[in-house]
């Protein structure tokens, strides 16, 4: 069989059940696709030549598939950097949870992917080991900061890989690399290993080529964690079981403040993807949130903050190097962090941001009475020319502008492709679920999927 790199997770497995190819042919396919294409695309920080070897038992769901991990999670003997010159030689001791977790389902790590340095920002341009291109056109950015993770996925040089999302990093470079990227409620899924950025935000999930890929990785993901207090006590759901529900009688919101200042094919393309939901039976209802603008402010003002505590750690004595080796952008954040959490500006600026927060948290709770999910636009635009972070400190906040509402909320959330640009870049829309609705959103996205053909497209490499 040609090209198995092209295949989900899915068809991997029932490849690899029906003996059509072994896992070493499935793996050497990624490898040689990876030596083809990175040299346009340089999605990866670091790739294992030697990842030929995996578990032996067939039984187990992920059994020799290739997966890539963002680089801001620990791998046990693997370099870890996190895309900062400050850890370009640290070698954790440990797995991360997620990590531990996909190797005892048999995956096979095959290497760490880029992202913005120390995860700041939404263009992978930031990072200090080079940007990532978007595998669409390769003179546009892939978005960040999970940006090598989602290039990866959409140049087929993996079958999945594994990000993280703060606000909006999982969802944000999916959307504009045209694939499926999943992020979780808030604890869902172990921060346990993770380079941490924002502790009250971070939530690894999966970027895939399929949404019944992104609920089989999630499947093996979710669950509480003894080394984690802030992973959830919720018992996981079966995240397959009801991909196939019909949709018919949901309550589909749509607020018209996520369409502001969209462009004009970006807002086409969504109105389609309503269009059909609503033909499979959805019910599409007009519904008022805050404005987007106001989750921008509280993110930034709290993320700084955790950014200051978090990196405090590096100072070359317990972990990296001296701290001269931090770039202009975690510099940036470190210095209004600590302003914004020093005596006579913590009431000022960090308190009134955490109580806004609960305003914002109280918003969707109110929008949830009403309806099911909510359906948006990923991001305002199609994916940016190269260069458009560059001398602009807030690119991050503009860009995931749309998705920061939920991550602050703590919400799931799951970025589906639904068409392309004139340019052919890819478009995709947000389904926004309760807490722990992941099951819901889930069904939803892959309902819109099997009915369109958007997930069969490839970009030219």
């Amino acid at each position: 069989m040609n090209n198995l790199y092209e295949l989900t997770i899915k068809k991997a497995r029932d490849g690899l059940k029906n003996k059509s190819f072994s896992s070493a042919e499935l793996i050497k396919s990624c490898l040689d696709r990876i030596k083809a294409v990175e040299p346009k695309i340089h999605a990866f920080v670091t790739v294992c030549d030697e990842a030929i070897n995996y578990a032996k038992d067939e039984n187990l769901p992920l059994r020799g598939i290739p997966i890539s991990i963002k680089d801001n999670f620990c791998t046990v003997g693997l370099r870890t950097t996190a895309s900062s010159n400050v850890l370009k030689d640290f070698i954790p001791p440990y797995d991360a949870t997620v990590v531990a977790k996909l190797k005892a389902a048999g995956a096979v790590i095959i290497g760490k992917t880029n992202l913005d340095a120390w995860a700041h920002g939404s263009s992978t341009e930031t990072s200090d080991f080079g940007t990532t291109r978007n595998p669409w056109n390769i003179e546009h950015l892939p978005g960040g900061s999970s940006g090598g993770a989602a290039a990866s996925v959409a140049a087929d040089e993996i079958i999945a890989a594994i990000g993280s999302e703060t606000a909006g990093s999982i969802r944000q470079p999916a959307d504009w690399c045209g694939v499926v990227g999943l992020k979780p409620t808030y604890g869902r899924v172990s921060r346990y290993g993770v380079v941490a950025m924002a502790s009250s935000l971070d939530s690894p999930g999966p970027i895939t080529k399929t949404v019944e890929d992104a609920a089989i990785i999630l499947q093996i993901l979710a669950g509480k964690d003894s080394l984690d207090a802030t992973t959830l006590p919720n018992s996981p759901q079966d995240y397959l079981k009801d991909l196939d529900k019909k949709i018919t009688g949901l309550k589909i919101g749509v607020p018209d403040e996520y369409f502001d200042g969209v462009t004009e094919q970006v807002r086409a393309r969504v109105e389609d993807a309503l269009k059909l939901l609503e033909k499979l039976g959805a019910k599409i209802i007009k519904i008022k949130l805050f404005k987007p603008e106001y989750a921008i402010a509280v993110y930034t003002i709290l993320q700084r903050a955790e950014v200051s505590s978090n990196l405090a750690r590096y100072d070359g004595i317990r972990y990296g190097s001296t701290r001269e080796n931090f770039g202009e952008e975690a510099k940036r954040r470190i210095m209004l962090g600590t302003y914004a959490l020093s005596a006579g500006y913590w009431d000022q600026y960090y308190n009134k941001a955490q109580k806004v927060r609960t305003v914002i948290v109280e918003d969707f709770i109110r929008a949830f009475k009403e309806v099911d999910i909510i359906i948006a636009p990923t991001n305002p635009t199609t994916a940016l020319p190269l260069g458009a972070s560059k001398d602009n400190p807030m690119f991050g906040e503009m860009a995931d502008a749309l998705v920061e509402p939920s991550s602050i909320a703590g919400l799931p959330g799951i970025n589906v492709p639904c068409g392309f640009s004139k340019e052919g870049l890819p478009v995709g829309f947000q389904v926004i679920g309760p807490q722990l609705a992941e099951t819901l959103i889930l069904n939803v996205a892959h309902q819109y999927q099997i009915n369109t053909d958007w997930r069969k497209e490839k970009p030219k490499l």
